[in-house]
């Protein structure tokens, strides 16, 4: 029976983020036509610097929508990447060593390689070497979305591992953003935080299992971080730690609950704005000979050559060691295509360009038009190989 629910939930969870790859695309799609089309233009760009914010008294906290979405909301969907990491650690694919390294290993690669091929597209150009982890993030609603096409003739496993991947490719994408995309850090705002996350962790040991008072402290976290410097999203992550994975006798954990009401509205509401948000890329001054330039050149190169590159390399040198097998099943064709497929950088790669060139204009079309050609690339080639190699070994009954 636990083996059942397992896979239950599971396949539950495929399902709602290849629905979520679609509403995401789907919001792409309507980005690039609100960012083009005459009579959208205008709208659009009326709406990522609408004002969104609360008045307090005689006080006022205005953002602009597109920093209302980028710093506000995608905290909530940091918050469930936190989440979702904390129960893979402590109870799930990463829970013992043997079953994480694989996964590491090849996340590891799957950062390192693109990351060295987009320096080695714009090594000389400090600019443009902000970027250099734009190519390293891995879109698990797009991955997933598209392996989910394949239906049972994927195997299992395969899933398995591209969700174990993903996942560490997440908290090493944290990292990088709280080592290498914070400003000029703040003292007061600093402690602050730190006595807000210390009052969760006693929450925590106390055995507090209600959710209101770890999402109260949450919000008042998010505050203070995005005033110290740190960037706001990685307080989402922050609060996601602290919350229980499990409970004392006669209560209920809130973090699995939790985790399952926030996916719909993460998945459904959140992403689709911030892909409607931030893919909007205007093709006005471009030229089809400006993907080749070395800004967005790079990060699709980095995106398909890099991830394949990476994953596969450091995959091969795990197994070769004896210190990791492949996954039961998979053959390495079906590894090298899967890490083909990790080339859909699409959220967190905008979202780091974002980071790494706050002043807009040119380079961030620049960046925009590099993660959808190389995410593009990726997913219709990585979904090809697949097929071609999940019909030869799983063929239709």
């Amino acid at each position: 029976m636990p083996v059942k629910r397992t896979y239950a939930a599971l396949a539950a969870f495929l399902k709602m983020e290849s629905a979520g790859g679609a509403a995401l695309f789907a919001a792409a799609l309507a980005a690039l036509f609100a960012a083009n089309a005459e009579g959208a233009r205008e709208w659009y760009s009326h709406f990522l610097h609408m004002p969104v914010g609360v008045v307090a008294g005689e006080k006022q906290y205005a953002f602009s929508m597109s920093h209302f979405i980028n710093d506000g909301l995608m905290a909530v969907f940091f918050l469930l990447v936190g989440l979702e990491i904390k129960r893979e650690l402590l109870a799930g694919e990463l829970s013992t060593f043997s079953r994480a390294l694989l996964p590491a290993l090849a996340a590891a690669g799957g950062m390192i390689g693109p990351a060295l091929l987009y320096s080695a597209f714009n090594w000389g150009d400090a600019e443009a070497m902000r970027g250099w982890a734009i190519p390293t993030a891995t879109d698990i609603a797009f991955s997933l979305g598209v392996l989910s096409l394949l239906g049972r003739r994927a195997p299992l496993s395969l899933k398995v591992f591209l969700l174990a991947i993903a996942v560490i490719d997440d908290l090493l994408a944290i990292a990088i953003i709280a080592l290498f995309y914070s400003g000029a850090l703040s003292a007061a705002p600093l402690a602050a935080s730190a006595a807000v996350l210390f009052a969760m962790f006693l929450l925590n040991r106390g055995g507090v299992c209600s959710r209101v008072p770890y999402m109260l402290l949450a919000f008042l976290l998010w505050a203070f971080v995005l005033q110290s410097g740190v960037h706001a999203t990685l307080a989402g992550v922050l609060a996601a730690f602290t919350v229980p994975l499990r409970a004392p006798e006669g209560k209920t954990a809130p973090l699995a609950p939790l985790e399952h009401d926030l996916h719909a509205l993460v998945t459904f509401v959140i992403l689709p704005l911030f892909a409607f948000a931030n893919a909007g890329v205007s093709f006005a001054g471009l030229s089809p000979g400006d993907v080749l330039r070395p800004l967005p050149l790079g990060i699709a190169a980095g995106l398909v050559a890099g991830k394949v590159l990476g994953i596969t390399g450091a995959s091969w040198l795990a197994v070769r060691s004896g210190a990791a097998e492949l996954p039961r099943g998979c053959s390495w064709a079906m590894v090298c295509s899967l890490s083909l497929l990790c080339g859909i950088g699409f959220t967190v790669s905008l979202f780091i360009g974002n980071l790494a060139f706050p002043g807009g204009g040119e380079l961030v079309n620049f960046v925009k038009l590099g993660v959808l050609t190389g995410s593009t690339a990726a997913g219709f080639g990585g979904y090809m190989l697949l097929r071609f190699y999940a019909l030869k070994h799983h063929p239709p009954k």
